[in-house]
């Protein structure tokens, strides 16, 4: 399964910022209004309560009005009217236990309902018997029972409704504080999802847009041909990783221009040598003979000029030989070559030819290449010399041997000057050279050669005074071992 990159996520993440911000305030306004609507609902039932507890306390009211004009008129001729009412008292009885919540509601509403059947027997049993009989002592006492249940029901009656009506004005209130949290809830949100979108934009502008124009700038800087052009992004995504890459094909292609340049220069001069060195070499090897048979002939300061003669042209048919060397082949077939003794090799004979003075040079280590012997003498013998050359009379060369996974890398270090930022950069160039006397072809045929063999010859600052030169050549294949 295939990770989402860095950006990826982050949109992700925005995205889902954005959603669930519209997911939190719809939830919360959807509760609110489930909230409110419950207590609407609760409201409409506690005011039903509080009309059926008034209406319960108008029945009763009826009902004693009804005994009252039965002991008034002293005949049942309103017994018709009391039943009406009792069944009235005792339908909204019923409904009000239904709409009780709470035990004392309930409690309330079972004493009233005890009160009704209580004064009904009074009335049936008692009342109404004294008032047919005319027994007025039986009835004014009777008549005392009943007001005192009637009182005891109108009481619980006022208790309920009151209850009922503080009901009523909590879930009122609530309900306002519903209504006030909600609106300051999709106030808050209308307010904070566009911030919040602002945010998410700004925050894409910085993370993704501009990386994106860092690189379509860079990209065409390249394409203007700038090789020097460079994405500074360090973010730690894909987007730094795509800087990265492009930096690091730009220096690559640096690198490929330069060598291709290089190699330009090289094979132009080889032509040009090729061209010319059989022009140049006949009229060398005329002088350099007519000049031999001179210095038999004659003695003193005129055989000291012509040896300079002699000199002179030797030189130059050195340097006919060193621009040919620029566009000679390799031969067809390497060989394996050990560079350890091949390093050493070269030492002593630059010692015998009393070419080291008092310069000390170590080789150190051990490594094996594919390649031709005499090219990579050359080499070897090239950056050898120079290093002695820079060290002075009593200056330290080192030549150090590795093997590695790569192939064999041979690194020539001295304790001379060292070489300018700028000298590093025009090194290689053919004629560009930092002695007071030399062709400045060594290092570019050294370099031509080492690419040949497939590796590369660098120079770097070194890791202590001096010049620092690295060699990296191709291991040996198993079947050369």
């Amino acid at each position: 399964m295939q990770v989402p990159s860095g950006t990826a996520r982050r949109l992700s993440l925005a995205l889902a910022a954005l959603v669930s911000l519209f997911v939190v305030s719809s939830l919360l306004v959807l509760v609110h209004m489930r909230e409110i609507h419950s207590r609407l609902v609760e409201m409409q039932a506690r005011q039903h309560a509080v009309r059926s507890a008034l209406e319960v306390a108008s029945a009763i009211r009826d009902t004693y009005a009804h005994q009252a004009h039965t002991l008034i008129l002293g005949n049942d001729s309103h017994l018709h009217h009391y039943e009406a009412a009792v069944g009235r008292v005792t339908r909204l009885t019923e409904e009000m236990k239904v709409q009780s919540l709470g035990p004392e509601e309930r409690a309330w509403v079972a004493d009233i309902d005890r009160a009704r059947m209580s004064l009904d027997t009074l009335f049936r049993q008692a009342l109404l018997p004294a008032v047919l009989a005319g027994r007025q002592e039986d009835m004014a006492r009777e008549h005392g029972r009943a007001l005192g249940l009637v009182s005891q029901m109108e009481e619980r009656t006022d208790r309920l409704v009151s209850h009922f009506n503080r009901s009523v004005d909590s879930a009122e209130a609530r309900v306002g504080e519903l209504q006030s949290s909600a609106f300051q809830w999709t106030l808050f949100f209308l307010v904070g999802a566009p911030l919040l979108a602002i945010g998410v934009g700004v925050y894409i502008v910085r993370s993704v847009a501009r990386p994106v124009a860092r690189l379509r700038e860079g990209a065409a800087r390249l394409a203007a041909g700038d090789m020097h052009a460079r994405i500074d992004v360090a973010a730690p995504d894909e987007f730094g990783e795509l800087a990265r890459q492009f930096n690091a094909m730009t220096a690559a292609l640096r690198e490929h221009q330069e060598r291709l340049v290089q190699s330009e220069k090289l094979a132009g001069i080889g032509r040009l040598a090729a061209g010319v060195a059989h022009e140049i070499n006949n009229p060398l090897t005329v002088i350099l003979g007519y000049v031999g048979m001179m210095k038999k002939k004659v003695d003193g300061s005129l055989r000291e000029d012509l040896q300079v003669i002699e000199d002179e042209a030797v030189r130059s048919r050195g340097i006919v030989e060193d621009l040919l060397a620029l566009s000679r082949p390799l031969p067809a077939e390497p060989e394996p070559v050990d560079l350890r003794a091949l390093c050493e090799d070269v030492v002593e004979r630059l010692r015998q030819g009393g070419q080291l003075g008092a310069v000390r040079v170590d080789v150190e280590g051990e490594a094996r290449t594919a390649g031709h012997l005499t090219k990579l003498r050359q080499v070897v013998l090239n950056l050898v010399r120079n290093a002695v050359e820079a060290c002075g009379e009593k200056g330290r060369v080192r030549v150090l041997l590795a093997q590695t996974e790569r192939g064999a890398e041979l690194h020539v270090e001295d304790t001379g000057p060292g070489l300018s930022a700028t000298a590093r950069e025009r090194l290689f160039e053919p004629f560009f050279t930092t002695k007071s006397s030399g062709t400045g072809l060594g290092l570019a045929i050294s370099q031509g050669i080492v690419q040949a063999h497939g590796g590369n010859l660098e120079v770097a600052a070194g890791l202590g005074p001096g010049a620092h030169f690295t060699v990296w050549l191709p291991a040996v294949s198993p079947g050369r071992a």
